[in-house]
């Protein structure tokens, strides 16, 4: 069936498949971002809270060092920041989430306008594909026949087809990666939100 589809549906159907290919390669590239950037924060957030217990602020920058994900590049942040009071570190950690969240959310547009894109193309080799039928069915009037008329209802079909399938699921890997970085984004404000209690809880930060 697909080697059919293939021969019979136009150059429309090879852009749509060129359309899938990018879906495919952004939302695998995506999905191992995400992947890479969500941990398990109150795991890490304890081993930090003992690390700086321990007034060893050196090993635990070097653990949000070795630990991947905006999580740990937040946590450094407010330990760098430990020492200018509560309301320094939460200025600085807004910052630093300003900019973590663009990371997260790259290529998400182009997933969506792919998404978008895809039934577009579909709808445009349809009609190319009855244009050519209007076409054949113009020059040979009542003679026509189904097998001079088939090439362009199978480009039309395919086309649509085809389209209509990269739009659902370039739908829904949109939608599964949106609601991964949703789930990192809420980690990373449990995760502002306890080390300010953190490290402005440390002894040499009392009273700040």
């Amino acid at each position: 069936m697909l080697p059919t589809l293939l021969s019979k549906g136009g150059v429309m159907l090879w852009f749509i498949l060129f359309t899938s290919a990018v879906a495919i390669a952004v939302f695998i590239e995506r999905v191992l971002h995400c992947h890479r950037a969500q941990i398990n924060s109150s795991e890490f957030l304890n081993g930090v809270r003992t690390v700086l217990k321990r007034d060893n602020v050196v090993e635990a920058i070097s653990i949000c060092d070795a630990t991947p994900g905006p999580v740990a590049r937040l946590v450094k942040t407010a330990i760098l920041n430990r020492d200018y009071g509560r309301e320094r570190v939460r200025e600085s950690l807004e910052e630093t989430g300003l900019a973590e969240v663009p990371r997260l959310e790259e290529k998400l547009n182009l997933l969506a306008t792919l998404a978008q894109l895809a039934p577009l193309l579909g709808l445009l080799g349809t009609v190319l594909g009855f244009i050519d039928v209007f076409k054949k069915i113009d020059g040979k009037g009542l003679h026509a026949n189904v097998e001079q008329l088939s090439p362009g209802i199978w480009q039309a079909m395919a086309c649509m087809a085809a389209g209509l399938a990269v739009s659902i699921i370039c739908h829904a890997g949109y939608n599964y990666l949106v609601s991964r970085v949703n789930a990192i984004v809420l980690d990373m404000e449990k995760a502002a939100t306890e080390i300010v209690n953190i490290v402005t809880e440390l002894p040499n930060n009392k009273g700040r």
